[in-house]
């Protein structure tokens, strides 16, 4: 039976965070060549070893149009209804791009925009039909879903993050591994010094490193570093047996390594090993 893994490429990784609405499409490219190198590679058998969900950041595109607006805080009027249109085109914008670069690479995606199908109650998942995505699944095609403004039951309208969207799609899926690239080497215990690089985070020892970790560099509405960490311990917790990577992206190969299990970055899990 093949593996099931969620790969998100964070905003940080994809786009120019420094600059607004700037897409790297060199390492787009790059990063869909790689992608496509492994799940190749992992269909060589009789039998596929992979199947893969993958997810991408906002980055300089989301991010900066909710910062504008305060979209994940809520909607509450006319113009904050603008504000949401607005972070929904940035955010499609993005995904556009990197839809480009998979198909380019020969990979046979497809995207389910979150505001098409999910619905949220004060900031979370509260109701998705995944049963497209589980077909897409089925088929041996590449779902891909990304950060994306959703309406709320409570908050009118919001945005859900691509860990948000993980955490509920974990919850039904039961993936074996979600691998989280970014910039960063993986959670350093000393941001932004860069000096200390945490091997590993349990539940259990999180609370000695968290106020190292620190925020994130340029626009992030939904948590930065810290949100992550938090979030997919929270995660493992509900599944035990789960295993997080936190790395970079920017290291050579780095998708394929870690795709093929090379211990890269930071791990979560839920002992202290």
């Amino acid at each position: 039976m093949a593996e099931l893994v969620f790969l998100k490429l964070g905003g940080s990784l994809i786009t120019d965070k420094a600059r607004p609405y700037t897409p790297r499409l060199d390492k787009l490219a790059d990063l869909a060549s790689q992608i496509a190198s492994a799940v190749d590679e992992a269909s060589q058998g009789s039998t596929p070893t992979l199947s893969l969900i993958l997810g991408h950041g906002s980055g300089s595109f989301g991010h900066t149009a909710a910062e504008k607006h305060r979209t994940r805080e809520g909607v509450v009027n006319a113009e904050g209804w603008r504000g949401f249109a607005e972070v929904w085109h940035q955010a499609s914008k993005l995904n556009r791009y990197v839809m480009e670069a998979l198909h380019g690479a020969g990979l046979p995606a497809l995207a389910f925009p979150a505001s098409a199908c999910v619905t949220a109650c004060d900031g979370r998942v509260s109701n998705w039909e995944t049963g497209p995505l589980r077909a897409a699944l089925s088929a041996g095609l590449l779902p891909v879903v990304y950060g994306d403004v959703v309406f709320d039951i409570v908050r009118d309208g919001t945005i859900l993050s691509t860990e948000d969207l993980f955490a509920y799609l974990a919850l039904q899926l039961h993936p074996k591994r979600i691998l989280l690239a970014g910039l960063e080497a993986g959670v350093w215990g000393d941001y932004p010094l860069r000096q200390r690089l945490i091997g590993h985070i349990s539940p259990g020892s999180f609370a000695a490193v968290r106020a190292g970790i620190g925020a994130a560099a340029g626009a992030d509405v939904t948590g930065g570093m810290v949100g992550k960490v938090e979030q997919m311990l929270k995660l493992i917790q509900a599944i035990p047996d789960l295993q997080v990577r936190i790395f970079s992206g920017e290291e050579p190969n780095a998708i394929v390594r870690v795709l093929q299990k090379e211990e890269l970055g930071t791990s979560l899990t839920a002992d202290g090993c």
